[in-house]
């Protein structure tokens, strides 16, 4: 936790909490502690319109936005780790091909592509997230936009990407992954590319799919083909533009 995390700090959509003013528990946990007996009849009907707010709230700022890319990948990632250069390259390669890249706004990978994109001239954009241990935006972010609702938060990455990369992370990485893989398998959502960057990350994961999804009957080979796994910016670039070039879009 940074020494701003230690002092008492949470932003929690528009609203910026410091010391005593900082709740014990997250918005989300609010939503969905059990154990409330009747109370949600009388609380949960005007949480409601938060949620509608939070959504006005994304989808305009968001609508503009033009091409987007939305990169996932760990908060963890250091500065001298090889995966944070090359997602500054990514998020430099995306903003000089007329794309826009999303992230979860966070440090590590977040903030590398971040980064990149600023330092190109594109546009940044950055989706927070109350959590109790991360503080605001990264400094890299050119449009940012707090939420309070991680589902509200993940209809914003779905809906104004036009495609997917997603570097190495940990849970909150594969939960962004595996949504996006189902939503495409079951054509939620009109195909798009899923880009999975390093090999050598992902390779265990995709040989398990194989040796346990796939041979139980649980999956398909063609669900294979949802996603590329590349060790290359320019090859992942490239796999978003061959997609536009092809006409593919995808669903609101």
């Amino acid at each position: 936790m940074s020494k701003k995390g230690k002092k008492g700090f949470r932003q929690q959509g528009p609203v910026i909490r410091r010391g005593d003013q900082v709740q014990a528990t997250t918005t989300d946990q609010r939503l969905l502690q059990g154990g409330r007996g009747s109370d949600w009849l009388h609380s949960d009907p005007w949480r409601v319109l938060r949620i509608q707010a939070e959504f006005v709230e994304g989808f305009g700022a968001l609508a503009e936005l033009g091409p987007a890319v939305s990169v996932f990948g760990s908060a963890r990632t250091p500065k001298d780790d090889p995966m944070y250069a090359q997602a500054v390259a990514l998020g430099r390669r995306l903003a000089e091909s007329g794309y826009a890249t999303i992230t979860g706004g966070g440090p590590g990978i977040m903030e590398a592509a971040n980064k990149g994109a600023s330092e190109a001239g594109g546009v940044s954009v950055g989706l927070g997230i109350e959590l109790p241990f991360e503080d605001a935006l990264n400094k890299w972010v050119s449009l940012g936009i707090n939420f309070r609702y991680f589902f509200v938060r993940k209809v914003m990455f779905l809906k104004y990407a036009q495609g997917f990369v997603v570097m190495p992370g940990g849970m909150g990485t594969m939960d962004e992954l595996f949504e996006s893989l189902t939503l495409v398998q079951t054509q939620k959502m009109t195909r798009f590319p899923i880009v999975l960057f390093g090999s050598e990350y992902w390779s265990g994961l995709v040989e398990w799919m194989q040796q346990r999804m796939l041979a139980d009957g649980y999956i398909k080979e063609t669900d294979f083909e949802l996603f590329h796994v590349v060790d290359d910016v320019e090859r992942a670039v490239e796999i978003i533009l061959e997609d536009g070039r092809n006409g593919h879009t995808r669903g609101a």
